[in-house]
């Protein structure tokens, strides 16, 4: 019988950008090019928009592209420099990008011959200064859990929008009752500051009561379009 853990691929990173609507397409391209197999665009939109004309660095606007690519460990820093370049993210405003560990991943399997983790170190790979804190809540609320961010420490964050699933199979999902639109807020945060940001969002989200949303918070190991320190 085949293990179906060897069908896991390991050493993947997932690659975050965010720049305002129209790029995400060519962004995608020159990542395929760079040694990406390709990448998922959503559609968000920046948040306090008549409050800060810019977060992180980057001038708001309504409407956002968010592009998932998912790579491999040792093409990371080809694919990154491919995105800094094509969406100018060395210049204020245009955009941020950022790196997440995943542990495994599966669905690709052409890839699974050269999957493994690389032995190098990235040189360039920064010291980690950022976290992601991403909450999913209800429909409505994702502009308050913002609110109670930037309150908190952070400087906006964005918001994406899907829904729950099985609504007409179970009525909670993680203790959660299932809506059929949910809003999910990604919060780019520097380390120092994640567990007052988080422990706000739970206190004033009400986030520790039962069915009112979930929150939790990814490493993130490499950033690009972030204009200013840390801090």
């Amino acid at each position: 019988m085949n293990d179906p853990l060897k069908s896991y691929l390991a050493g993947q990173k997932l690659i975050v950008t965010i720049v305002q609507k129209g790029i995400a397409s060519k962004i995608v391209g020159i990542t395929k090019k760079a040694g990406a197999q390709g990448g998922t665009i959503l559609l968000g939109r920046g948040t306090g928009i008549h409050e800060y004309k810019k977060l992180f660095g980057i001038a708001l606007d309504p409407e956002k592209e968010i592009i998932l690519t998912l790579a491999d460990q040792q093409n990371i820093a080809p694919i990154l420099d491919a995105i800094v370049q094509q969406a100018k993210l060395n210049k204020p405003g245009n955009g941020v990008s950022f790196v997440l560990d995943v542990p495994r991943a599966a669905g690709m399997v052409h890839l699974l011959p050269f999957a493994g983790l690389n032995k190098g170190e990235d040189r360039q790979m920064q010291v980690p200064q950022y976290d992601l804190i991403v909450t999913i809540v209800d429909k409505g609320f994702g502009d308050r859990i913002v609110d109670i961010s930037k309150e908190a420490g952070a400087e906006g964050g964005t918001i994406l929008y899907g829904r729950g699933t099985g609504i007409h199979e179970k009525a909670k999902l993680f203790g959660i009752p299932i809506e059929p639109e949910k809003e999910l807020v990604l919060t780019l945060i520097p380390r120092k500051k994640t567990s007052s940001v988080l422990d706000a969002i739970l206190k004033k989200g009400e986030l520790c009561k039962p069915g009112k949303g979930i929150a939790f918070v990814l490493n993130v190991e490499k950033t690009a379009g972030i204009n200013h320190p840390a801090g």
